[in-house]
């Protein structure tokens, strides 16, 4: 059952490219194909900030979220590692610097790698995490917003 989970990470080449709007395109997409998608923040405050996001970006889309803990039924969940069980949806979209725990219980795992070169160390852990679950990443280069 270890390689049910299909590993994706999309780095970012400019530092002016944001990792949470990122987040936003992956989870609407995401949702468009039907998916129930758990966006992982590093903290509280930046699941508020994602939320807040999420009602402006995509400019001129709506994508249907909510908060964790609390509302279970909207498709797009915002919450922490933390918070993330056994309903979290079909897609993960991580932002925390850990890697996600148990990926297998995931059809997809979305990794925003940002272009600053301090916080990519996080993102190369994560790379290798995978690998030793047996998992293969693919990686995705990202120019633009």
């Amino acid at each position: 059952m270890a390689n049910t989970c299909q590993v994706d990470f999309y780095v970012l080449q400019d530092a002016s490219l944001s990792s949470e709007l990122l987040a936003c395109r992956l989870a609407l997409m995401a949702w468009e194909q039907g998916n129930r998608i758990m966006v992982l923040a590093e903290n509280r405050a930046q699941a508020e900030h994602l939320d807040g996001l999420m009602w402006e970006h995509p400019q001129g889309r709506f994508l249907p979220h909510a908060l964790r803990p609390g509302n279970v039924s909207a498709p797009v969940l915002i919450g922490t590692l933390a918070e993330l069980g056994g309903d979290a949806g079909d897609v993960v979209i991580n932002l925390t610097r850990s890697a996600v725990p148990k990926p297998e219980r995931f059809r997809r795992l979305l990794e925003p790698v940002p272009a600053d070169e301090a916080q990519r160390s996080a993102s190369r852990d994560k790379f290798r995490a995978y690998r030793a679950h047996g998992l293969e990443p693919a990686s995705h280069t990202i120019n633009r917003q």
